[in-house]
């Protein structure tokens, strides 16, 4: 978000202020592509390649998945108009491949580097956390207010969706009923959004501020409700 997300907006410390990087930002097109006469393929051959194991294996096929990428980007474009998209948006997402060489954007074996996103609630989440049974002992993670935003004309899929950084920071092991958490606000002095350009029951490619491309896959095993945190409380209004 926007930070896929952000799989998929890191943290980074400063002396004195929390810098957001995020991956919710437009940037130019690949060039054109042959449309592939049946897309299914070549969506098969990506989803191949971001499940091999371990975590970062498919780095080394970076340029074809980026022509795949390509070729799905022009043959099946998302469209978060149509009815069954937010639906299929909605969930727990995995970065499986970035294009990105920074090193917190990075695939690694023992890192989930998590999205969540629920449009019907208006929030997303990106979520780093170790792999594996001690996953809950420690994460870094950045909440946002997120806002599907219209298409600039009826022509044009609807793929965009904004971002408003909330709070940020570490989240500890479970105490109790509570997790241990710190975590701030989070300054954000430039506007954020996040282009989903391919989107189905399995698979997310999303681009990012940098100029970033991200392959997700789905995590069927993980549930919002179990990552999101709490809603903040509402201040009383004054008076």
């Amino acid at each position: 978000m926007p930070s896929p997300c952000t799989p998929l907006f890191p943290l980074r410390r400063q002396p004195t202020t929390l810098r957001v990087q995020a991956h919710f930002a437009m940037v130019p097109s690949s060039p054109p592509a042959s449309v592939p006469a049946d897309p299914q393929p070549q969506r098969e051959r990506l989803l191949a390649l971001l499940r091999q194991p371990p975590r970062g294996a498919c780095q080394p096929h970076s340029d074809e998945i980026r022509r795949l990428i390509t070729a799905l980007e022009q043959s099946q474009p998302a469209d978060l108009a149509q009815p069954p998209a937010l639906a299929q948006l909605e969930g727990v997402w995995e970065l499986r491949w970035s294009s990105s060489s920074q090193p917190y954007l990075a695939v690694r074996p023992w890192l989930e580097n998590l999205q969540l996103l629920a449009p019907s609630q208006g929030r997303a989440m990106n979520l780093l956390r170790l792999a594996g049974p001690i996953n809950s002992l420690a994460a870094i993670a950045v909440e946002a207010r997120i806002t599907i935003t219209g298409a600039q004309d009826s022509a044009t899929p609807q793929q965009r969706v904004a971002v408003r950084f909330q709070r940020g920071g570490w989240l500890g092991p479970s105490v109790g009923s509570s997790r241990l958490q710190l975590l701030r606000r989070v300054p954000q002095p430039f506007p954020a959004w996040l282009d989903i350009t391919v989107l189905d029951a399995d698979l997310r490619v999303c681009r990012g501020n940098a100029g970033t491309l991200f392959a997700l896959l789905r995590r069927r095993d993980l549930r919002l409700e179990d990552l999101l945190l709490p809603l903040e409380p509402t201040a009383p209004p004054a008076g």
